[in-house]
């Protein structure tokens, strides 16, 4: 076998690319329960996001992480780094709210609240009415640089900066009181780390939402990329009815279009997607169930005369057994979604009953290291701790400390305010140098554990922590 025999039989290389370049997607603009929908929920959550910081609550901001000062502030609640078990909940719960909602009816955040959709349909909103509906744009596209599309391009990236920075702000506001913020801002004299994720969170948003777009959605977005373990033939997706649509075509108004099926082949379902695919062709990773689609085919559908529906959200097997819509209801509430859906609520339930009845005071105890123990004057045995008293309550409270575990223990009360107790103010914390005695020679040698009890003198409320009081050797 010559050399040139041998080549041919060899497997040639193929590059096979992750990614797929591709031309400016120009959505047709669409209108339908789906599009109201969307347009509800960008309301509902960007009202929140750019209302939230500039809610008072009890003199100051309603909803702040103050990492500087290590305490979050969230409403009526003031949680410390000692609550991690809290947040550590928020996230299982938010993971398992997606898998839930995932099972459901699929990616129903991407389509409806992720941050990434609903800034590019605010983008694309500013830039429909600066430059036109999507024949206008792409006509602009096409066009050579003249002193008019200059003039028009220039005026929308300056409308998306502002709204960026706006956004970036406001980001910023929740970890900087937006109050004081707004003041650094308009005097220029943020400090390093304010200025890095303002000037960060506003481009990060205005290059994804302007012009990255559906890249986001199909390259960057990990759950694009594993959604497809969480469905199953009973989630309910956007499904083209293939069984009714075909064969597609286009057809006179008097031809009876039994012979033929409803889709007329029009490609308004195309031209109205946000990541450029049809639908037609099944089910398709970069498919954020949005339903512009469907929107599209049922103005179609109403135009033509035909039912609506070739397009929806409906299971694989209601498209395959022809099941009705209550039968397709009794089938997505099956055991995955229950399960989901049961441990969710416990979850749920547990951070409830947990916040609702926790202490309105923690203590840490740290044992001197430099004095493991020492003599003082009157024959006593001291062992020294300093005492992190947080107050999580709105209002200054006053505790009182108490010492329990070995005989006649007492709390030396010289580096205390009069009856032991410490006075802290309104969500604040302070550590508190403690003297802890015993008369020496009553206990043997080694370590044992004493309990610091600590009560609030307005609410009542005690919190014991346990620790240890070393007795030397002889």
């Amino acid at each position: 076998m010559n050399s040139s025999e041998s080549n041919r039989l060899l497997p040639k290389d193929e590059v096979i690319s992750l990614y797929t370049s591709q031309g400016k997607i120009q959505t047709r603009g669409v209108q339908g329960f789906f599009s109201k929908l969307r347009w509800l929920m960008a309301w509902l959550t960007q009202i929140y996001f750019y209302g939230m910081p500039w809610l008072q609550w009890g003199g100051r901001q309603a909803l702040l992480f103050d990492l500087d000062g290590k305490r979050f502030y969230i409403y009526g609640l003031v949680l410390y780094p000692q609550d991690l078990i809290y947040l550590t909940a928020i996230l299982i719960i938010s993971a398992l709210s997606l898998f839930l909602f995932t099972a459901v009816a699929g990616r129903l955040w991407c389509g409806f609240a992720c941050p990434q959709t609903v800034y590019t349909e605010i983008f694309m909103w500013i830039e429909s009415k600066i430059e036109g509906n999507h024949m206008a744009r792409k006509k602009l596209d096409d066009m050579p640089w003249t002193p008019k599309k200059f003039g028009i391009r220039t005026s929308k990236h300056i409308v998306w900066l502002v709204f960026a920075f706006w956004t970036g702000f406001t980001f910023v506001g929740y970890f900087t009181p937006i109050r004081d913020l707004f003041t650094e801002v308009r005097y220029l004299t943020t400090g390093t780390w304010e200025t890095f994720w303002l000037c960060f969170y506003t481009f990060a948003t205005y290059g994804n939402a302007g012009f990255m777009r559906e890249q986001v959605c199909k390259y960057m977005c990990p759950y694009a990329r594993f959604q497809s373990a969480m469905f199953d033939k009973d989630t309910l997706i956007v499904s083209y009815d293939k069984e009714r649509g075909e064969p597609r075509g286009g057809r006179s108004k008097h031809l009876d279009h039994q012979a033929l099926g409803d889709c007329i082949n029009c490609n308004i379902c195309v031209q109205v997607c946000s990541t450029g695919i049809d639908i037609r062709e099944g089910l398709q990773y970069e498919c954020i169930s949005c339903g512009a689609c469907a929107d599209a085919c049922d103005s179609v559908m109403d135009k033509v005369g035909y039912s609506r529906g070739l397009i929806r959200f409906t299971t694989e097997n209601t498209l395959i057994n022809h099941w009705s819509k209550q039968e397709m209801i009794r089938n997505i509430f099956r055991v995955r979604v229950l399960i989901y859906g049961f441990v969710l609520a416990i979850i749920i339930g547990g951070v409830l009953w947990g916040l609702t009845f926790r202490n309105s005071f923690r203590i840490d105890v740290v044992r001197d290291r430099g004095v493991m123990a020492r003599l003082v004057d009157g024959g006593m045995l001291e062992n020294v701790y300093r005492l992190n008293i947080m107050n999580a309550l709105e209002e200054g409270q006053h505790y009182k400390i108490y010492i329990e575990g070995l005989n006649n223990i007492v709390v030396d009360s010289d580096n205390l305010e009069p009856n032991k107790t410490v006075a802290i103010k309104a969500t604040e914390s302070r550590w508190v140098p403690v003297r802890v005695q015993i008369p020496d020679g009553i206990e043997k040698s080694g370590s044992h554990k004493i309990m610091f009890r600590i009560e609030s003198e307005e609410t009542h409320e005690i919190v014991r922590e346990q620790s240890t009081f070393i007795v030397p050797r002889n």
